[in-house]
C-alpha cells in the first residue's frame, strides 16, 4: 500500500504535464483550419440553435427624465459548433477546455433598445468549449437600455422595462434565438433602494421588420419594478400635507396683526420650491405626477385662500365712512353662520348669542348710546326750575349740550357699525378656516386613496 501511494505520488506531476501537452495539441488541432468568421453549421440551410439566459445582478440607475435604464447583468448564450468537437480519449480524456471568446464564432446577439452613446457590448471572457462542440460563453455586461416612464402615479408607480436581444444580422433562417428559461434569473440580484423587482418574464417573438422579408426572432425579458415610496412620502408628501394644513390657520390669524397675507404668500412659495423640485426629477410629458396635481391642487387652494384674506381684510378695516351691515347679512352671517362657527364676542356664548343683534339700530336702550350722560336731569330742571335762576334757559348753553351730545351719538353709532363689520369679518374667517380645512384634508385623503 505504502508503494502504490509512493509510486503516485511521482507519477502525478507527470500525468499533468502529460495532460497540459495534450490540451496544447488539442487548441493546435481543433484551429488550425477553423475560422471565426463563418457560422458553425454542417449544413448552411439550417438554422443554428441559440439559446440565451439572462441574470439580473444589480439597477444601477433609473433616470425617469431621460427614460433610461441602467443595469448590471450576466449574459450566458449557448450554442453547438459542429467543427470544434473532438474524441477525449484521444487527448488524455480532456473533456472541456477555456478559451478566449474571440477565438470560436461568436452570435451577434445585441440589446435592440440599447440607449449608450458609446454602444459597448460585453466584455471578452472566456468561452467553455466541450468535446461535443457545446460552446457556453458567460459574459457581464453594463447596459443602458430605453424605458418608456410613466409618472402618472409618482411616487406610488410602477414601471415596466424591457429588454429585447436579438442577433443583428442573422435571421431567423440562420439562427434561432430561443429563451433558455421563462423567466430572467434574480438568484443572484443586489436590492435596489429604490426600486422592487416583481419580475422578470422572458418571452420569445418572431418579427418582420419593413427592411426584410426574413423574419427576424427575439428574446424581450419585461422588468416589473415597483418603486419605494418611503423617501418621497416623508420628503416630499409630508411636508406638502403639512404646509397645506398651515394655509387655513391664516384665518385665524386676528386682522390687526398684519401676518395674515404675509403667511398665505409663504405658504405659497413654500409648495413652489416643491413643485420645482418635482419638475426637474420628472420626464417633461402631458401626463402629470399625481403629487404634482397635489401641488397645483394646493397652490390653487393657497392662492384662494389668500384673496379671500385680502377682500375679509378689506371688511374689518372699512372705517368709520362705512354703511350699516345689510339685515340679510345680519340675519345669515351674524345669528346663523355665527352661531354655528362659534364666534362670541365677551359676555356671551355659542348656545346664548347676543340678542341685541336682531333689534332695529335706531333703538336705543336708556343710558345708551342716544342719550347723553345727564340730558335726562337737565329735562327735569328745565322743566320745573325757576327761569331766571336756571341756567338751562340760556340758548348759547343749550346749543353746546346738543353739539355735544350728537356728537356723542355719532361716535357711538359709528362704533356700532364698525364693531358689527368687525364682527362679520372674524365670521367669516371662521368659516372659511374650518371650509379650508376640510378641503386639505379631502384632498390629502384623496391622493393617498388614488395611490393605494
Amino acid at each position: 500500500l505504502l508503494t502504490l501511494c509512493l509510486t503516485g505520488c511521482l507519477l502525478a506531476p507527470g500525468c499533468q504535464g502529460a495532460q497540459g501537452r495534450f490540451a496544447y495539441k488539442l487548441l493546435h488541432d481543433l484551429f488550425a483550419n477553423y475560422s471565426s468568421a463563418l457560422r458553425p453549421v454542417e449544413d448552411t440551410d439550417r438554422a443554428l440553435n441559440v439559446t440565451l439566459q439572462v441574470t439580473l445582478s444589480q439597477i444601477i440607475d433609473m433616470d425617469e427624465r431621460n427614460q433610461v435604464l441602467t443595469s448590471y447583468l450576466w449574459v450566458r448564450q449557448a450554442w453547438l459548433d459542429a467543427h470544434l468537437t473532438w474524441d477525449k480519449d484521444a487527448y488524455d480524456g480532456i473533456d472541456s477546455i477555456r478559451i478566449p471568446s474571440s477565438y470560436v464564432w461568436r452570435p451577434d446577439i445585441i440589446l435592440y433598445n440599447n440607449a449608450d452613446d458609446r454602444f459597448g457590448g460585453s466584455m471578452e471572457t472566456n468561452v467553455v468549449l466541450r468535446s461535443d462542440g457545446h460552446i457556453t460563453w458567460d459574459s457581464p455586461a453594463i447596459t443602458k437600455s430605453s424605458c418608456k416612464v410613466n409618472v402618472a402615479y409618482f411616487p406610488f408607480d410602477g414601471q415596466r422595462c424591457r429588454l429585447t436581444f436579438g442577433s443583428w444580422t442573422y435571421n431567423g433562417n440562420q439562427i434561432d434565438l430561443r429563451n433558455r428559461m421563462d423567466t430572467g434569473d434574480l438568484t443572484d440580484f443586489v436590492e435596489n433602494v429604490e426600486w422592487e423587482v416583481l419580475g422578470m418574464p422572458a418571452t420569445r417573438n418572431v418579427i418582420t421588420y419593413g427592411c426584410c422579408s426574413e423574419p427576424y426572432p427575439d428574446v424581450t425579458y419585461t422588468l416589473l419594478l415597483r418603486r419605494r415610496a418611503s423617501f418621497y412620502i416623508f420628503n416630499l408628501l409630508l411636508p406638502c400635507i403639512m404646509v397645506s394644513f398651515l394655509a387655513p390657520l391664516g384665518f385665524y390669524l386676528p386682522s390687526d396683526s398684519g401676518e395674515k397675507v404675509s403667511l398665505g404668500v409663504t405658504v405659497l412659495l413654500a409648495l413652489t420650491v416643491f413643485q420645482l423640485l418635482v419638475a426637474e426629477s420628472m420626464p417633461p410629458s402631458e401626463s402629470v405626477p399625481l403629487i404634482g396635481k397635489y401641488y397645483i391642487a394646493t397652490m390653487t387652494m393657497i392662492t384662494a385662500s389668500t384673496a379671500l384674506t385680502i377682500f375679509i381684510m378689506n371688511i374689518h378695516h372699512c372705517g368709520p365712512g362705512a354703511r350699516p351691515v345689510p339685515p340679510w347679512a345680519k340675519r345669515l352671517i351674524l345669528h346663523h353662520m355665527a352661531r354655528l362657527c362659534c364666534v362670541y364676542e365677551v359676555g356671551e356664548s355659542c348656545k346664548s348669542p347676543q340678542q341685541v343683534l336682531g333689534r332695529p339700530v335706531g333703538r336705543e336702550e336708556p343710558g345708551g348710546p342716544g342719550e347723553s350722560p345727564g340730558e335726562g336731569e337737565v329735562g327735569m330742571e328745565a322743566g320745573g326750575c325757576h327761569r331766571d335762576r336756571c341756567l338751562c334757559h340760556h340758548d348759547g348753553l343749550l346749543r353746546n349740550v346738543n353739539y355735544i351730545a350728537t356728537c356723542f351719538r355719532r361716535h357711538r353709532a359709528t362704533q356700532r357699525r364698525t364693531g358689527e363689520w368687525k364682527k362679520v369679518a372674524k365670521v367669516m374667517d371662521r368659516f372659511f378656516m374650518w371650509v379650508f380645512f376640510l378641503m386639505v384634508f379631502l384632498m390629502s385623503v384623496l391622493v393617498v386613496g388614488k395611490a393605494a
